[in-house]
């Protein structure tokens, strides 16, 4: 049998609604992307999103947007994508890693203050797998010490903790629509925000720093336009977003087909003293981006590959950033700093989690994993 690690949910509906963007006369950000903006905005119970072209470009106009960059540094996790901390490098500013909970992978709160200089102006906690941080913890430090949050939640769209959604209580929430993540485009990302401000300097920031969009000048009699600030070009098109709002209506059916398929791997892993699982938190609702298991990490490899060798898709997610040669050799990080996060990044394997997955491959990768452990 052959199980792909992932598969999107594309169909003839996306498909119908980009042919219609692609037999009109707009392409890039205009009434398709606005749409897709206020849906969103909506769903996740915020004032404004802004469309981009990925959650990368979102973290780093997040950055800029609150006015971080040189000698300023950012609090985050080692326990996360490269597209985290590199945000922050290229923001001009120095990530700050600190150590993750055992339990769950996410950054721990009650280790931030110690990590608090007088450079510090800001936190971007990542919500592993789809599980959020303990946001109203951070949510006080950050307003203690004056700082701003900027939540990575690529992983996170649909999570819920303590009745508080992504983006509730943070500056700026950042979203991926990467290839394999909940909703899809290929590539693309957001940013929401409850801030008119942010979300006004935002728009401007992703399209050079120009004061009108193309839909703005273009509408009705042609309108001048200014440059504000410098900008860069990330700005998410019609096309893009065409394909992300068909997906939207039907994010809570797709996240509750993976809850099904993550209950169902727990309850076979849960009794294997072989395997670990991270724990999902009381009060919460994960959005089950990705499901991982932990192993002995001297056979992670030989499982993983023996897994692939019976035909089914795995991944790392993720190797500890600051073991990574890039990070080491410009920070000086080595083994042995941050320890939980390093045993999480030796250990991990990705099983295939997505709403297509037969409840037979299901059970075949339940067998194989359990055979090859």
């Amino acid at each position: 049998m052959k199980i792909d690690f992932f598969k999107h949910n594309i169909g003839k509906d996306e498909l119908k609604r980009v042919s219609s963007v692609l037999k009109s006369t707009f392409l890039t950000t205009g009434p398709v992307t606005k749409e897709f903006e206020n849906n969103l905005s909506r769903y996740l119970n915020v004032m404004h999103v802004i469309g981009v072209t990925s959650c990368t470009a979102a973290l780093f106009l997040s950055l800029k947007a609150l006015g971080i960059g040189e000698g300023d540094e950012v609090i985050t996790t080692p326990m996360t994508f490269i597209a985290t901390p590199n945000s922050i490098i290229h923001a001009g500013a120095k990530p700050v890693f600190v150590e993750v909970e055992k339990e769950t992978g996410n950054i721990n709160a009650n280790l931030i203050i110690a990590a608090i200089t007088p450079r510090t102006r800001a936190i971007m906690p990542v919500h592993l797998y789809g599980q959020m941080c303990d946001m109203h913890k951070l949510s006080i430090i950050a307003k203690k010490y004056r700082l701003a949050i900027i939540e990575d939640a690529a992983h996170a769209l649909e999570a819920k903790r303590d009745g508080i959604g992504v983006g509730m209580l943070s500056n700026c929430a950042c979203f991926s629509f990467y290839a394999t993540k909940n909703i899809t485009c290929g590539e693309g990302g957001a940013i929401s925000t409850n801030s008119m401000r942010l979300a006004g300097d935002l728009k401007k920031l992703r399209l050079h720093g120009m004061s009108k969009s193309a839909a703005d000048r273009y509408s009705n009699k042609y309108k001048h336009w200014e440059m504000n600030f410098l900008g860069w070009k990330y700005n998410m098109d019609d096309i893009h977003a065409a394909l992300l709002i068909n997906q939207l209506k039907h994010i809570n059916t797709y996240r509750q087909r993976r809850e099904d398929i993550c209950r169902m791997y727990e309850e076979h892993f849960k009794n294997m003293p072989e395997v670990r699982i991270l724990k999902i938190v009381d009060n919460s609702v994960s959005a089950r981006h990705l499901f991982t298991i932990l192993v002995d990490p001297r056979k992670r490899d030989r499982i993983m590959h023996q897994l692939q060798d019976r035909g089914i898709g795995v991944a790392v997610n993720y190797r500890a950033v600051h073991l990574l040669k890039y990070y080491r050799k410009s920070y000086g990080y080595t083994r042995g700093m941050f320890p939980i996060a390093e045993q999480i990044g030796d250990s991990t394997i990705t099983l295939p989690l997505y709403p297509k997955l037969t409840e037979k491959e299901v059970k075949y990768i339940i067998h194989c994993v359990k055979d090859i452990v």
